[in-house]
Parts: C-alpha cells; structure tokens; sequence
C-alpha cells in the first residue's frame, strides 16, 4: 500500500485518490480487491470474501464475515506485516483443492505471501475466528467444527502460536483486522443473520475460484 494512504485533505476529509490507488493496482487471482472507505474505523477498508486472502503492512482494515468459515489472520511482530484468509471447507474436493475456499490451500497462500513481504514463519503469530453452527439441524455436517480442527491443527503442525480464538458456538461473525499491528477485532452476530450468511457461502462454492500462484488480544466491537 502506498505510504501516500494516510494524506488527508484540508476539509480532514479522506483523499479520494487512495481509494483509486489501491483499485488500480493490480491483483493476484484470489486476492481480496473490494475497498472502500470505512468511517467508523476512519481508514480504507477491504472486504476479504469467502476464498480469498489479503496481505498488507499499512492502515488498512481488513474485514470479512462468517457463518461456518475460517479466518485465520497471521501477523509478524518483527516483519510488522499481517494478513487474513477466508476458508470454506479443510480439505479439496473433486478440483484438487488448489483455490483459496479451502484451508490447506489458502493457509499456504497466507503464509507464501506474507514470506515475500518480509515474515518469517519462527515470528508469525495467529487468531482466529468462525466455525459456527449458525444452522440449527446442520450439526450432523459439523463444518464449522471440522473448519476449527482443521485450523488449530494446522497452526499447531506449523508451530505458529495461536493468541486468541473466537471459534464455534452459533453464532456469526464480523470480523476486522488491521495488519500494521496485529489488532483483531470481531462482533457476534445475530443469529437472525444466519441464513442470509450460509446463501452467500453456498453461493460462493458454487463460483469457480481461480488458483493464486503466487499482537494483542481479540477486542469485541
């Protein structure tokens, strides 16, 4: 990101031209593209959806939302570089599992690509977050707690250290990340939200998803 990302104007009004840098740019299959300007957290924001991933090491927000999904969001305390993934399910199906919607795939793409913006696996540190039942009668699938294991296993394999977890229950998630500091923040949604949350999953699995080739506790908001 461009360190011209913090420029206000006169008005104190955010200058519009950081949002059109950062939609010129180009990206990598997978990677997250939709900004905005946020007014709440008062800096520019993307939207990571299901099966993609962001990396940046600027005031940016990063946020996504989840039902059953995984978002592991990993940060270098030394490098000062993070970065958020959003997974559907642990494991490939019938395409090979080479695209970002699941976790052995997207947990390797987070990682390569916070490597080549200057982290090292031995500093990494994670949170994460999702893996709800947010369906009543849907518990006989068990995604979001096969999403979870997956996630923490893979952490623990990894030897990355998991700081906080906001993982199961029933609930929905919102969840914001700034990766210059490694600050998390997630809100439990209302349940109420839940079937609207599992059509936009569902909707996504159906998408063909190309393949990339390519610190703080956890706050409530």
């Amino acid at each position: 990101m461009n360190p011209a990302s913090n420029a206000l104007r006169k008005d104190d009004v955010r200058d519009p031209s950081v949002l059109n840098w950062l939609k010129s740019q180009p990206r990598q299959p997978g990677e997250a593209s939709f900004f905005w300007y946020d007014p709440q957290f008062q800096c520019e924001a993307v939207k990571v959806l299901p099966g993609e991933y962001f990396v940046d090491s600027e005031e940016i927000l990063i946020m996504t939302t989840l039902g059953s999904c995984i978002a592991a969001c990993l940060w270098d305390s030394k490098a000062r570089v993070g970065g958020l993934n959003h997974f559907m399910l642990p494991h490939g199906g019938g395409d090979g599992g080479d695209n970002g919607r699941y976790g052995t795939y997207a947990m390797e793409v987070l990682i390569n690509e916070l490597m080549k913006r200057g982290a090292t696996r031995s500093t990494l540190e994670a949170k994460v977050f999702g893996g709800g039942q947010v369906i009543a009668g849907m518990d006989s699938l068990n995604v979001g707690e096969r999403n979870t294991r997956f996630v923490l296993d893979y952490l623990k394999d990894e030897r990355i250290p998991v700081l906080s977890q906001d993982v199961l229950d029933i609930y929905p998630r919102k969840v914001c990340f700034f990766p210059v500091n490694g600050k998390a923040m997630v809100k439990r949604l209302a349940p109420t939200r839940a079937a609207e949350l599992l059509a936009h999953e569902r909707a996504a699995a159906k998408t063909a998803m190309p393949a990339v080739h390519s610190g703080g506790s956890v706050d409530l908001f």
